[in-house]
């Protein structure tokens, strides 16, 4: 059955990312809208299209995806990148995910809720989804300061939020923690794990990098990749057999290994592995995205109203405080001020994915995580590349009449 199962996912995926288009909104909310309706809509009926037990099997699909998600973001910390933008992109993206963590858990926290629960809800508000701000610049040919380092710091944003959730997470799991243990231990603890997922993602990315130039065919190279891939996801696992109370982060892994292998690769190299990430990844994502949207309960998105609120407006006003924090203390123009928060609006990817990780770190509130964030992925989809359209014009980086021709189409 698992076969057939796939299949529903694929063809769900495939027909909604479809009408999604007609409607001009991303294919991610197409995927999610499909996931709503094979899951908990036709589950009202009584009938499941997907059994909950089968969801177990399927969340190899998840740990793959989220693999590939946190490598590619790995892949676009290119050195010379970095030395040719220089700290204000940087300075921004890691002040504007730490505000929007802050705000939303001390609002959280404001409103009575758990301390560990606000922990890992607020760590995933870091995250950027860059395909819609970057959609909105392509399409409208925006140009100007604004939009170069808005780029800059999409391109950056979600591995900040990683490196930020790893590191809120670790401190929620010492929380309530049953294991005897000194306080020096738990406040060291959440470091030495980010230290090992790290060194693992290094070593992977030693070996992919002289991996791909012994194997040089194009089947071989996306083989030893995947190897490598399922080989550093199972790793957690395996270290949380021998200890129990440790565990690594798998995307940090990945993503350490995609930074290695991009500074260590040519760029001949670097672009025939990413043309072969591209093309084996969009199956995997389309499932991804719609087993997230059939495992959500209406029941529980009912019971959430307050919370998603609360997670929404918290999240925009503390990546729009940081983005200006930020801009103010790199010394930017005015216009990249009071302009570049709002095009960090749109979540969807990668917050999907840290919500299924944070759902086996607090899996008494696994439900609420997931109803929560995707929730607000269908609020920030249609929403954020709106505001990012208006943010530009007002900078004056998108011209009036381009953007009444797009209107007008």
């Amino acid at each position: 059955m698992i076969l057939f199962h796939l299949s529903v996912l694929l063809i769900t995926g495939l027909l909604f990312g479809k009408l999604a288009k007609k409607f001009n909104l991303p294919n991610v909310t197409g995927y999610l809208l499909g996931g709503l309706f094979i899951g908990p809509l036709i589950g009202l009926t009584g009938y499941h299209v997907i059994p909950e037990v089968a969801y177990e099997e399927l969340h190899a699909i998840s740990q793959i995806a989220l693999g590939f998600i946190a490598f590619s973001i790995g892949t676009e910390f290119q050195l010379s990148y970095f030395k040719r933008v220089g700290k204000l992109p940087i300075v921004i993206a890691a002040l504007e995910s730490f505000f929007a963590i802050i705000v939303v858990f001390l609002v959280l926290i404001a409103f009575g809720n758990d301390i560990k629960f606000s922990l890992v809800l607020s760590a995933i508000a870091a995250a950027t989804a860059p395909a819609a701000t970057i959609m909105v610049i392509k399409q409208y040919k925006a140009k100007g300061e604004v939009t170069e380092n808005l780029l800059s710091v999409v391109a950056i944003d979600d591995a900040t939020a990683i490196i930020f959730f790893g590191l809120f997470v670790a401190i929620a799991k010492t929380i309530g923690s049953t294991t005897e243990s000194s306080v020096l231990w738990m406040v060291v603890k959440p470091f030495i794990e980010i230290l090992a997922s790290l060194t693992i993602g290094v070593v992977a990315g030693f070996i992919i990098s002289y991996g791909v130039r012994w194997f040089t065919g194009r089947g071989n190279r996306i083989s030893l990749l995947l190897a490598i891939l399922f080989l550093v996801a199972s790793l957690a696992e395996i270290i949380k057999g021998f200890a129990p109370d440790f565990e690594v982060s798998t995307l940090l892994a990945c993503m350490m290994m995609g930074a290695v292998f991009t500074n260590m690769a040519t760029e001949d190299l670097l672009d025939t592995v990413m043309y072969l990430v591209d093309r084996v990844t969009p199956p995997i994502f389309i499932m991804f995205f719609v087993l997230s949207g059939a495992e959500l309960q209406f029941d529980v998105l009912l019971t959430v109203g307050g919370i998603g609120v609360i997670y929404i407006l918290g999240r925009v006003a503390g990546k729009l405080f940081g983005a200006y924090l930020g801009a103010e203390i790199a010394h930017a123009s005015p216009n990249v001020k009071k302009y570049l928060g709002f095009g960090l609006i749109p979540q969807a990817g990668v917050a999907i994915g840290l919500s299924i990780v944070a759902a086996s770190i607090v899996p008494e509130y696994a439900k609420e995580i997931s109803a929560v964030i995707l929730s607000a992925t269908f609020v920030y989809e249609p929403v954020g590349p709106l505001i990012t359209k208006v943010a530009l014009t007002k900078a004056g980086e998108i011209k009036a009449d381009i953007a009444k021709q797009k209107m007008s189409h």
